[in-house]
């Protein structure tokens, strides 16, 4: 009788921190998340699989040390894998150096699945993520919905209203940043 008090007690106890968890924490979340993504609804999508994951994997056994990271930690991940999903898109030549990759499908798809290529892939879409925030808000904003999400010049002209020069001076200044940023993980995987 007094174990099915202590587990009724563990139960109560756990339905509270993941209910003070959602409550706390599901703001900073939801804006985390659609600043990466093109749409609201493609936000609230991933939010849910984050919560959903985390409703999962809380045990009263085992419960998740540092929960906030936790979740920023499986945000990002939701979003990496929804951009895997989506069509790869193409990435301007470098005219200098012809074997630079022309596309990310290039450098982050692999039908043949490899572990180690795998792993490398994954590997660099949580740098690419990295690399990504570390961007000026308006080149990052370019550079995923051109690149990520397939959008045309004129589409991203017409959303930001500004004109298309400016972006693809943004997209190019992005470009050249990523370029830099990962270039020595793309060399130590010789991802080609």
């Amino acid at each position: 009788m007094t174990e099915k008090v202590d587990t009724t007690a563990a139960l109560q106890q756990r339905d509270a921190t993941l209910e003070h968890a959602v409550q706390t924490e599901r703001p900073r979340l939801l804006d985390f998340i659609r600043r990466r993504v093109r749409t609201s609804e493609d936000a609230e999508d991933i939010l849910q699989d984050v919560l959903l994951q985390l409703a999962s994997s809380y045990s009263v056994t085992e419960p998740i040390e540092k929960l906030t990271a936790w979740l920023f930690t499986v945000a990002r991940n939701r979003i990496i894998d929804w951009y895997r999903k989506r069509k790869p898109e193409s990435l301007p030549a470098d005219a200098d150096d012809p074997s630079t990759p022309l596309n990310l499908d290039q450098i982050l798809y692999d039908p043949t699945q490899n572990p180690d290529r795998v792993y490398a892939r994954s590997l660099m879409w949580t740098e690419l993520a990295d690399a990504l925030d570390e961007l000026p808000d308006e080149q990052r904003e370019v550079f995923v919905m051109h690149e990520l999400e397939g959008r045309s010049f004129k589409e991203i002209a017409q959303i930001t209203r500004e004109p298309i020069n400016t972006l693809l001076s943004r997209k190019r200044y992005a470009v050249l940043f990523l370029r830099d940023r990962l270039q020595e993980l793309y060399n130590e995987f010789d991802l080609q």
